[in-house]
């Protein structure tokens, strides 16, 4: 899958993930903060750990190292670049 298109995958299943309500793909920029104060969504540790479980369901990437987490877990690119560096075909 290409770059560009993981990525428009990726903001339509965090919506559909954590039941963003008001929400649309494109509201999503690839390099705003997931998290936090600054973050675009505002998310949160419960967040988090549901954003795990996508990249353990839809894409079988298990991270248990919360060191790890926090760093895949930054934006949409560093999703996205974390499955394409660590997927198996």
């Amino acid at each position: 899958m290409e770059t560009t298109e993981l990525k428009e995958k990726l903001k339509q299943q965090i919506i559909d993930y954590l039941n963003l309500i008001d929400v649309e793909p494109e509201d999503l920029k690839n390099d705003s903060p997931l998290f936090g104060p600054d973050g675009e969504l505002g998310l949160d540790s419960i967040d988090s750990v549901e954003l795990l479980v996508l990249l353990e369901r839809e894409y079988k990437l298990k991270i248990t190292d919360p060191k790890e987490g926090r760093k895949v877990l930054v934006d949409v690119n560093s999703m996205a670049e974390y499955i394409t560096e660590n997927q198996r075909s």
